[in-house]
């Protein structure tokens, strides 16, 4: 009982702390679900940037405690210093990846094809006309014409020139899928 009496008013902080920060996050979650249904985004796409968005105010949110708490700004800078240098460190390992998440959520936010649609990457090595099964956090998925699956970065596409050959391909494909069976 008297550590509650103790820290009464840091537990009243951070109560509203963290509910603000919930009706934010409710409020986040709404506006990209409402933005990415009406530009016809699927529901995958959808859950991994929510995703996104939860990680980010939930550090925040633990930011916000440790100084509610008592954290000093000099114990903060050294923990953050030390925690930067190993990430830094890390990432400068995997730069690729954090290069291909950072494709995948602008292109959640800005990308002109959607799944379904038959592109063409004009790649002077590798060219690709593919139709787009799945746009992942990494990687886009492409069903080129023979059937064969391909695995495309997220940041060579945003890199390279793309041409939309056919809106909503993919239906064309299903269709005759069940046109041919007997």
């Amino acid at each position: 009982m008297n550590v509650i009496k103790n820290y009464q008013s840091e537990l009243i902080i951070s109560g509203i702390v963290l509910i603000s920060l919930l009706l934010i996050r409710f409020i986040i979650h709404f506006t990209i679900t409402k933005v990415a249904r009406n530009n016809g985004i699927n529901e995958a796409r959808i859950r991994l940037i929510r995703r996104y968005i939860t990680v980010t105010l939930f550090l925040i949110a633990v930011l916000i405690e440790s100084f509610v708490f008592g954290t000093e700004f000099k114990e903060m800078a050294v923990v953050f210093s030390s925690i930067f240098a190993v990430i830094g460190i890390g990432l400068f390992a995997v730069w690729s990846i954090l290069s291909n998440i950072t494709s995948g959520i602008i292109m959640f936010f800005n990308f002109p094809y959607k799944v379904g649609d038959k592109i063409a990457i004009h790649d002077k090595d590798f060219p690709i006309t593919a139709i787009i099964e799945d746009i992942r956090a990494f990687q886009l998925h492409l069903r080129i014409e023979n059937g064969d699956l391909v695995t495309y970065p997220n940041n060579l596409m945003l890199q390279k020139a793309v041409t939309l050959v056919e809106k909503d391909a993919i239906d064309d494909i299903v269709e005759d899928d069940g046109a041919d069976t007997v």
